[in-house]
């Protein structure tokens, strides 16, 4: 078990070199938010759009397929599963559902006179229902289906458009990338620096934390611990040992990390900047900024939810 190789989201691709990797960071995070906040008061019509633009993205960029493969298939089949699951979910309205139109239908075809006739022909003609299906145990109406709809896209955008940024976007460019949005927040005085300096750290500390979880799993398989034997509380008492080593060694590796800051003579973010590369807006990324327009056009003008 390698954690740092197996774990399914949120690795950085270094190679290939895609066309997303060559995006600008900041013009990549205004596509995020825009990704994570245009669903919210829309129809499910925009919320499928959204899950098909983020798979078509990802075929275009030429994304190895053994990555998307693995990025992208449990995702799929955990968002599968809230669709079905909460498609046969009762609605919650707690009514009974009755047909709008009568059982005897020689009510509709034997009008009184022919402006009836019209009428209820064309009431004859529309086959409304709200349940969808009913057989056994299993019932689909269209509140339920349109609540699984809703759940299974979000659930499925919010994860999967946050990992294709990680996916194609280093740490030390999503860092500054943030601190060149952040700029303007200086002029209330917050220390926008220091968050972007915390941030850094906080991503690259992400592997330490793997790498000690899974030194530690591998102690405790070594060890051919008899688990039937132990029983929940002895088995309860040896993650909890395991658990309170682990905080042991992460906070260890807290402080060699600042040791090694402070060695080198750290005293503050801003009288140690770092330039990790140099943000300017190329052709591709106005490009990109265009589409984004038309992106928010389109959301407008169809994607919004009609109460």
């Amino acid at each position: 078990m390698d954690l740092l190789r197996s774990l399914p989201l949120g690795l950085y691709l270094e190679q290939p070199q895609t066309w997303l990797h060559k995006l600008d960071p900041r013009v990549k995070f205004v596509w995020l938010m825009s990704f994570l906040s245009s669903y919210v008061v829309a129809n499910n019509y925009w919320r499928i759009f959204l899950v098909v633009i983020l798979i078509v993205i990802t075929i275009f960029a030429q994304v190895p397929l053994r990555v998307w493969r693995q990025q992208m298939g449990w995702l799929l089949i955990l968002s599968f599963l809230v669709l079905l699951i909460g498609s046969m979910s009762p609605d919650g309205l707690s009514i009974n559902y009755q047909p709008r139109l009568p059982a005897n239908e020689q009510i509709l075809t034997q009008p009184p006179n022919a402006k009836n006739n019209i009428t209820t022909t064309q009431y004859s003609h529309q086959k409304y229902s709200y349940v969808l299906f009913d057989k056994s145990f299993v019932r689909i109406n269209r509140r339920s289906l349109s609540v699984a709809t809703s759940l299974s896209t979000i659930v499925f955008t919010l994860i999967y458009s946050t990992n294709l940024f990680l996916l194609t976007t280093a740490p030390e460019e999503i860092t500054s990338g943030m601190e060149s949005l952040m700029q303007p927040l200086r002029k209330f005085k917050i220390p926008v620096t220091e968050i972007a300096l915390t941030l850094t750290l906080s991503l690259r500390f992400i592997p330490l934390v793997l790498e000690e979880i899974q030194n530690l799993v591998r102690s405790v398989m070594t060890r051919a611990i008899n688990w039937k034997k132990l029983g929940l509380k002895g088995g309860t008492k040896v993650w909890l040992i395991v658990t309170e080593r682990l905080l042991e060694n992460l906070l260890l590796r807290a402080e060699q990390m600042a040791n090694a800051m402070m060695v080198r003579g750290f005293t503050s973010p801003n009288e140690h900047r770092v330039q990790w590369q140099d943000l300017k807006l190329r052709k591709f990324d106005w490009f990109a900024i265009g589409i984004l327009i038309v992106f928010w056009g389109v959301r407008i003008a169809f994607g919004t939810e009609v109460s």
